[in-house]
């Protein structure tokens, strides 16, 4: 592999240059390698956002200057992710406020008797909102061609041979690992089933063309895309959609309201994206999102990904260094991935692992299940009945040992940040923790009531 000459990121983010205290003293610029959460915000996201900012106003509802500048600028921001995604002509994006808000919203518009299928490795985003619907969820592939055949098995077998709909990650959120999401799509519509791209975690890492994958649907969020404020899309085919009663009631959706004589209120509602956008639409959440595609695109896809694959292996080969770390896999080590990497540590809580990493080194990663629950107790294959020191505060009783660290990173993540994981990381393993920690409110923390010494691990 080529080795890019960059050591700096190829896109500027906010908190770039901010610093945090060590416990032990000092401080350090701050390294996010927790982009599979949330992406920091572009620097150029930003200012375009600043730009617009003093030339806010109402949108689809005013007659003055500023409001049908904002309402231009929602619809061109509407055109600019049709186009980054590879909409069919006919395709709508919906602007909605995050993936989950995507997900459920087609959820509300499937049709009557619709099944759905969803692997149990899906994060909860994308396992939880069809629950109004009959569910087949399948079990974990332990390989691309797996996940197909499983995929394939179902479909055929079901009755009635209703509508269908399959539900599946572009990369998983816990292992990064890419998922075959064009011959998923094909088996889908071989057995007139239609099928939705959760794209949460492959669109800030590789283009989404919906008509190369020959997706139905496609939905990510804002946040984890390089854009700031609570905003998300779902984009795809209209029909279910314009079929649907609104997803929100409201103005905005409703085209005409008018009172009956019996008291009632007769409404006629909205076609296209603007049936499942009542209220007042977050304009500068879409704007945001619109910037990032832009940036994205111009920046050049076929460069980010290599960069990216470069601070893969930089982690891999890192971590391959210390026999006591496991990095999590479905698909095993030569899998494609985007930035995310799942790992535990033999004889670490993963909470008191990523608490040393934040409070001794100044790096944020994560730890816990996450909202990924079903996959990670699969991957762990473990008895999660031995109580940890630290565990998150949502486990349940005798769980609380069951989870692992998530190091991620992007387009805006310096080389520097990944080395100084990887050392921080070996030297943990070797050295142990420097300072005491302690749970408080079921998070793992440095004890600052205590004489600082090495902790137990």
């Amino acid at each position: 592999m080529s080795v890019p000459t960059a050591v700096s990121a190829p896109l500027a983010v906010l908190g770039r240059d901010v610093t945090v205290p060590l416990v032990t003293g000092g401080e350090v610029t701050y390294a996010a390698l927790d982009y599979a959460a949330s992406a920091p915000a572009l620097q150029r996201v930003w200012d375009d956002v600043a730009g617009y900012a003093p030339y806010y106003g109402s949108v689809h509802r005013g007659a003055g200057y500023l409001s049908q500048l904002s309402t231009d600028l929602f619809e061109n921001a509407r055109r600019t992710v049709h186009d980054f995604l590879g909409c069919r002509g006919d395709d709508q994006v919906v602007f909605t406020r995050s993936t989950t808000d995507s997900l459920n919203l087609l959820a509300a518009a499937l049709p009557a008797g619709c099944r759905v299928f969803v692997f149990e490795t899906e994060h909860h985003a994308s396992l939880l909102p069809w629950r109004h619907a009959e569910v087949t969820c399948l079990d974990a592939p332990s390989t691309p061609a797996q996940a197909v055949q499983t995929l394939e098995r179902a479909l055929a077998a079901r009755e009635p041979h209703g509508p269908a709909l399959v539900c599946v990650t572009g990369a998983s959120n816990v292992t990064g690992e890419l998922w075959p999401v064009r011959e998923l799509a094909a088996a889908a519509h071989a057995h007139g089933a239609r099928i939705v791209l959760d794209a949460a975690q492959l669109a800030p890492h590789h283009p989404v063309d919906v008509r190369d994958l020959d997706v139905d649907w496609v939905a990510f969020s804002g946040h984890k895309l390089y854009a700031p404020f609570g905003s998300g899309v779902l984009a795809g085919r209209a029909d279910w959609l314009a079929e649907a009663e609104p997803y929100l009631a409201g103005g905005g959706a409703s085209r005409k309201v008018a009172r009956r004589a019996d008291g009632g209120v007769d409404v006629e509602w909205h076609e296209g994206a603007a049936r499942h956008e009542a209220g007042s639409p977050n304009v500068i959440g879409a704007y945001a999102i619109a910037a990032a595609c832009k940036a994205l695109t111009e920046a050049g896809f076929d460069e980010l990904v290599a960069r990216e694959r470069y601070l893969i292996e930089k982690v891999r080969a890192g971590l391959a260094e210390v026999p006591e770390v496991r990095v999590l896999s479905l698909f095993g080590d030569d899998a494609p991935r985007v930035g995310v990497l799942s790992f535990v540590v033999d004889g670490w809580n993963s909470s008191h692992f990523a608490a040393a990493l934040s409070a001794e080194y100044g790096i944020g990663v994560r730890d816990g299940l996450f909202c990924a629950h079903p996959l990670v107790r699969t991957l762990l294959g473990s008895d999660p009945g031995t109580q940890g020191e630290c565990g998150a505060p949502e486990a349940a009783p005798g769980e609380r040992s069951l989870n692992a660290v998530r190091v991620s990173f992007g387009a805006g993540t310096p080389d520097e940040h990944v080395t100084r994981f990887v050392t921080a990381v070996t030297e943990l393993v070797r050295d142990g923790a420097r300072w005491n920690y302690r749970t408080e409110e079921g998070r793992c923390v440095p004890d600052r009531s205590a004489a600082a010494g090495t902790s137990a691990a």
